[in-house]
């Protein structure tokens, strides 16, 4: 992580970070204790109070750090990545924490984040930028809660199920929202191929004035030979049928 965030700074150019990405750092960090937590009780028993406090934190400090931002006027594209990535990843951890009080589809919820990010390597329609919308931020909120709830176990675990069953149908309707919403403002494919304009016959134009004396000179020398009589014949013979209306 730390090598990302020194990658992201140098991109952006910035010199440091903000109040507002030190805020999201140290909630990285109690991620980083949740992760550990998360990886010893595949092996071991886990202090679920401590699992619990220090996610409660992170989520507390989630909505600390855009306020933080807000306030000191230094809402950066890289801050909000930071603290989008921060979230993904703890959803991520304790989608895993619960799979054995809730079952193994509870990782849908914190793999969610990531098939979206395939998605956008697969499909360049899928690279846009998405409008702000408070409701993603909103669900966002609820599946921190409701696998809170689920990794404390405090409640009968139908009853756990059914809350981290409404979270996931709530992911699942807003990331199906940005979704369509990219398909619908997709940009025009740039190989497109054109359709081929049709055909128009162009008639010739009709022999008036000189181009009709150079036509039935031609006419009268090629067929009737170059005397005065045969030019003649074959003048009269061309004008005549050039007179006569079209059968």
């Amino acid at each position: 992580m730390c090598v990302l965030l020194t990658r992201g700074l140098r991109d952006s150019g910035a010199g440091r970070l903000s109040p507002a990405d030190r805020v999201t750092l140290s909630r990285a960090t109690l991620v980083g204790g949740v992760t550990a937590l998360t990886a010893d009780s595949f092996d071991r028993p886990t202090p679920v109070g401590l699992l619990v406090t220090l996610t409660a934190v992170a989520l507390v400090l989630d909505a600390v750090d855009g306020h933080v931002a807000r306030r000191t006027g230094t809402t950066t594209a890289l801050g909000a990545r930071f603290d989008m990535e921060v979230d993904a990843f703890l959803l991520l951890v304790l989608s895993v924490y619960v799979v054995e009080p809730v079952g193994i589809w509870a990782l849908a919820i914190g793999g969610m984040r990531y098939v979206f990010v395939v998605a956008i390597w697969v499909l360049p329609w899928m690279r846009g930028t998405l409008p702000p919308r408070y409701w993603r931020k909103v669900v966002a909120a609820t599946q921190g809660i409701v696998l809170v709830l689920a990794a404390a176990d405090v409640l009968p675990r139908p009853l756990t199920a059914s809350a981290v069953a409404v979270g996931l149908a709530l992911l699942v309707e807003s990331f199906g929202r940005d979704v369509g919403w990219l398909w619908q403002h997709r940009p025009a494919r740039l190989d497109r191929r054109r359709r081929p304009e049709p055909s128009v016959r162009v008639a010739p134009a009709p022999r008036t004035g000189s181009r009709l004396l150079v036509s039935m000179t031609a006419h009268a020398v090629a067929a009737r030979g170059t005397g005065p009589a045969g030019i003649a014949r074959a003048a009269a013979g061309r004008a005549h049928r050039f007179h006569d209306p079209v059968p």
